[in-house]
């Protein structure tokens, strides 16, 4: 009785894998082979989601994700992240199960992990958003990174196509600097590569029509997407370097930290060091050891916004991505 309970609950809770076809999403197909790439990472991600909905324990779910071939892992970790803070966000929902999972089988994904967790949020109503677990003050911007994926995803025409930008985003309630559209930026960036169908020309197009101060976040974001889902070859990403222009650094930041989070899962395949070579001209581990030394190190103590020269409260997530930044350039990639 109790596995057909759970059953129920995926095929309740788990969206139609139907949502995630380039032709229902009205998405640019490039080739037969991207289009299989992404609906592929689209169908994983729900088997992620579906993993954490049903499955008995962190340990059943995390079984069944680990079949999950090494290019696709990290999108069912992601999905599973989504489930998990949506069932806790359910009400009467009692347990809570996503800490015990950002501490145990999501730790080494914890970055897609936390996306997950915007994806969540997306879908869970504003007065539950006060219960969202991120307890990492520095990572707790990748959450809205999540939801601006999801909505540039889901409603592609207004956040890609008429550009919106909520003028005063309510998470979190202590937001320094009004950084929330920033990170929501960055993650419509990301979802631009599947808008785009892995057209790095088309990538840039519509990320060019958007106003130059947005310019900087959505690059990164893309540049990060580029790395991590992977659809380019050597020729289309160094268009796509090209076309990035002044955010060139942009594009490496966000391929250094794609880096580190396939890294850290331990699913570092042949797409990525095409791209760290093309964007960094590093290998992987370098990328990703850039991102790693330039970290604020760990601890509660550490702030989540850092008064800087001029007095302004930044976030210590966006001084990390400076750094980085920073550092890449200094090596001349930039």
């Amino acid at each position: 009785m109790a596995y057909s309970w759970r059953a129920v609950r995926r095929a309740i809770l788990t969206p139609n894998v139907s949502a995630t076809r380039l032709d229902v999403r009205g998405f640019h197909e490039k080739s037969p082979a991207a289009r299989e790439l992404l609906e592929t990472i689209g169908a994983t991600f729900l088997r992620g989601y579906g993993a954490a909905v049903e499955a008995r324990s962190l340990a059943d779910a995390q079984s069944r994700i680990e079949e999950v071939p090494a290019r696709f892992r990290g999108f069912a970790y992601e999905g599973a992240a989504m489930g998990y803070t949506v069932l806790d966000g359910l009400p009467l929902s009692g347990r809570r199960r996503l800490p015990s999972f950002l501490a145990g089988p999501g730790k080494n994904h914890i970055y897609m992990a936390y996306v997950g967790i915007g994806w969540a949020m997306a879908r869970l109503p504003r007065f539950r958003w006060s219960k969202l677990e991120a307890p990492d003050p520095l990572l707790q911007w990748l959450v809205l990174d999540g939801y601006g994926f999801h909505q540039a995803y889901f409603d592609t025409a207004h956040y890609v196509g008429e550009q919106f930008q909520d003028p005063a985003f309510p998470w979190p309630a202590d937001d320094p600097g009004h950084y929330a559209g920033r990170a929501i930026d960055q993650g419509i960036g990301r979802a631009m590569w599947f808008v785009g169908g892995t057209d790095t020309d088309l990538v840039a197009t519509m990320i060019e029509k958007f106003p130059e101060h947005r310019r900087a976040d959505l690059y990164s974001g893309a540049g990060l997407a580029v790395t991590y889902a992977g659809g380019a070859d050597e020729q289309e990403l160094r268009a796509f370097w090209d076309r990035a222009g002044e955010h060139r650094a942009q594009v490496a930041l966000g391929c250094a930290f794609a880096a580190e989070a396939r890294l850290l899962a331990g699913l570092v395949v042949p797409h990525v060091d095409l791209a760290t070579a093309v964007f960094c001209d590093m290998t992987p581990a370098e990328a990703a050891r850039v991102c790693a030394d330039q970290r604020p190190p760990d601890g509660a103590a550490r702030p989540a916004a850092i008064r800087t020269a001029d007095q302004s409260m930044t976030p210590a997530y966006e001084l990390w991505r400076q750094r980085v930044a920073a550092e890449l350039t200094s090596r001349g990639r930039c």
